[in-house]
C-alpha cells in the first residue's frame, strides 16, 4: 500500500476518539472472534488432555493386568524362584519355592537358603554359591534339600548373577524338584546292579544290543568263546554267526525290533579258532516310558553238548557203532526212497547181500579185536567200490548190504551193472588185510589176514512188494552162494524161492 505524498492528507483521518461508528463495531467483532477462538483452543486442549488421561488409565489397567498375570505365572510356575542377597539370604521367593521348603512365603524371607541344604551336601552348596559369586555365567548343581518338616528331596539348582537397583549383586536361583527322576535313576541303577549280578554269575550268555545289532554289553561268560569281552563292545553281533545261519538270525532280530515279540532261534557261532558252538537264544525288546524301542537283550545258551548227544543218539539209531555205516533201519528207509524214485524214473535198482566166509572161525582164531578191525576195513573197502548215491550198510555181525540205486531202465543192462559192482567187491574183499591192533599200550602191525565173501544179488523195481521182501530175496541169493561152496556171487533165482 502506498502512503499519500501530502502529509496533510492525514488531517482528514479521524483520531482515536473520533472513530467512525462503523470502525467501532468492527473492532468489537474482532475481539469477540479472538475470545471465541481462544475458548475453542482451550477446549481442544482440554479434550486432548482428557483423551490422554483416558489412554494412560487404560494402559495402567493393562499393565496392572499384565503384572497380575506375571505374578500368577511367577507364583504358580512348576519350579521355585529364589532371589538371594550376596550373603545367601532369601529376599524373594515364589509360592512354589515356598511349598518346596514347606514354609509360608513370609516366613522364608530373610532366612539363609543354606539352612535348607542337607548336611551331606553343605560343602557342595558352599562351593556352588562361591562359584556363583565369582562367576558371571549360569551355574547349576544337584543337591539334597531338607524341608521344614525334616523330609528330604532332590533338587536341581540353577543360578544367575545379576545387579539390583541398589547396584548390589543378587542371585536368582531356579530350583526344580527332581526327586522322581532321582528315584527312577536309583531304581534303574539297582536294576542294573541286579542284572549284572545275575548276568555275571550265570552260565548263560547275556548280550545287550542296539537296534542295529551292535554290542553294547556282553556278560563275562562270552569270554569262554571270544576271550576279552571288552573288545566286543561296538562290534557287529552277527559277524561271528555261521554264514548259513546269519540271514535267518538277522530276520529274527529285525522282527523282534519291529514287533516287540521275542522269538527263540538256534544258530551256530564260529569261534576264532574255527570251532563251532551251537547256541539257543531269545531276544527281548526294551522300550522307554514312552514306548520307544531302545535296545534288545539277548539271552543265549550253549547247547553244543545237547546237539552232539542228540546226533550221537541219532547215529546210534541209524548207524552201526563199529563201522559208522548205515544200520538195518536206515537201510530200509533209503530202500523205500529208492523204490519211489525208481517208480518215477522207471529205473531198476540192486541189492547186494554180503556175508564173510568163516568169519566166526576167524574171530575165534585171532580174537575179537582183530575181527573188529577186519569188519571196519571191509566196510571201508565196500564204500570205495560204490558211488556216493549208493548205500553201504552193516546189518549184523559179518553181514553187509550194498544198495545200488539209479541203475538203467533196461533190466538186462541193470543186471550187468550190478554184476560188475558185485565182481569188483568180491575181488577187493579177497585181497589181504594188514591190520593194526593195540595190545596194552603196544601195537601189533604188519600182519596179513585173509578172508573171502559170499554175495547174493537181487535186481528190484518199483513193482516189488516192499523193502523187507527185497532184502529177504537178496539174503536168499547169498545163501545160494554159500550152498554152492562159498566165495561166490549168485543172482536171485526165483525157482529157489
Amino acid at each position: 500500500m502506498l502512503l499519500p505524498e501530502n502529509k496533510s492528507s492525514y488531517s482528514n483521518l479521524p483520531n482515536q476518539g473520533q472513530l467512525s461508528p462503523h470502525l467501532t463495531s468492527g473492532t468489537h467483532r474482532t475481539h469477540s472472534l479472538q475470545k471465541e477462538s481462544s475458548s475453542l483452543s482451550e477446549e481442544k486442549k482440554f479434550n486432548e488432555l482428557r483423551m490422554e488421561n483416558a489412554e494412560l488409565r487404560r494402559v495402567q489397567v493393562e499393565l496392572e493386568k499384565t503384572l497380575d498375570h506375571f505374578i500368577q505365572i511367577y507364583d504358580s510356575a512348576p519350579v521355585g524362584y529364589f532371589t538371594l542377597s550376596s550373603k545367601g539370604i532369601i529376599d524373594a521367593v515364589n509360592l512354589t519355592g515356598a511349598s518346596f521348603l514347606g514354609l509360608e512365603r513370609d516366613k522364608l524371607l530373610r532366612k539363609f537358603l543354606s539352612r535348607f541344604i542337607s548336611p551331606e551336601d553343605k560343602n557342595n552348596w558352599q562351593q556352588f554359591f562361591a562359584d556363583a559369586q565369582t562367576g558371571s555365567g549360569k551355574l547349576d548343581r544337584e543337591l539334597t534339600l531338607v524341608k521344614n518338616d525334616g523330609s528330604k528331596f532332590y533338587a536341581h539348582l540353577e543360578s544367575n548373577r545379576a545387579i539390583n537397583d541398589m547396584n548390589e549383586p543378587e542371585f536368582r536361583i531356579v530350583l526344580t524338584d527332581i526327586s522322581k527322576r532321582k528315584h527312577a535313576e536309583y531304581a534303574l541303577r539297582e536294576q542294573e546292579v541286579f542284572f549284572n549280578m545275575i548276568a555275571e554269575n550265570s552260565d548263560e550268555f547275556v548280550a545287550v544290543l542296539d537296534l542295529k545289532g551292535r554290542r553294547l554289553y556282553n556278560s563275562q561268560s562270552y569270554g569262554k568263546l571270544f576271550g576279552n569281552v571288552d573288545t566286543l563292545i561296538g562290534t557287529d553281533s552277527f559277524a561271528e554267526i555261521h554264514p548259513e545261519d546269519r540271514k535267518y538270525l538277522q530276520q529274527v532280530f529285525n522282527e523282534t525290533v519291529q514287533t516287540g515279540h521275542g522269538m527263540q532261534a538256534d544258530f551256530r557261532f564260529v569261534l576264532p579258532d574255527g570251532n563251532i558252538r551251537h547256541m539257543e537264544s531269545r531276544g527281548t525288546l526294551v522300550r522307554n516310558s514312552n514306548g520307544i524301542a531302545l535296545r534288545v537283550v539277548v539271552v543265549s545258551r550253549d547247547i553244543t553238548e545237547r546237539i552232539l548227544a542228540a546226533e550221537k543218539i541219532s547215529s546210534l539209531a541209524l548207524y552201526d557203532a563199529l563201522t559208522g555205516k548205515s544200520n538195518r533201519r536206515l537201510l530200509h528207509d533209503r530202500l523205500e526212497h529208492v523204490m519211489t524214485e525208481n517208480k518215477r524214473r522207471g529205473n531198476f535198482g540192486a541189492l547186494l547181500f554180503i556175508d564173510l566166509d568163516n568169519f566166526r572161525i576167524f574171530n575165534e582164531q585171532f580174537g575179537k579185536a582183530i575181527g573188529d578191525s577186519l569188519l571196519v576195513e571191509v566196510a571201508s573197502r565196500l564204500s570205495n567200490c560204490v558211488r556216493e548215491v549208493d548205500t553201504v550198510s552193516r546189518l549184523d555181525g559179518d553181514e553187509f548190504v550194498v544198495m545200488l540205486g539209479e541203475l538203467n531202465a533196461d533190466k538186462v543192462a541193470s543186471s550187468n551193472q550190478a554184476g560188475v559192482v558185485a565182481e569188483k567187491i568180491h575181488n577187493v574183499l579177497a585181497e589181504p588185510y594188514i591190520l593194526t591192533v593195540g595190545n596194552e599200550g603196544s601195537e601189533i602191525t604188519g600182519k596179513k589176514y585173509y578172508i573171502t565173501a559170499s554175495i547174493g544179488v537181487f535186481l528190484f523195481s518199483h513193482t516189488d512188494s516192499g523193502a523187507g521182501d527185497i532184502l529177504k530175496r537178496a539174503d536168499m541169493a547169498m545163501f545160494q552162494a554159500k550152498n554152492k561152496g562159498k566165495n561166490l556171487i549168485c543172482f536171485f533165482d526165483s525157482n529157489s524161492d
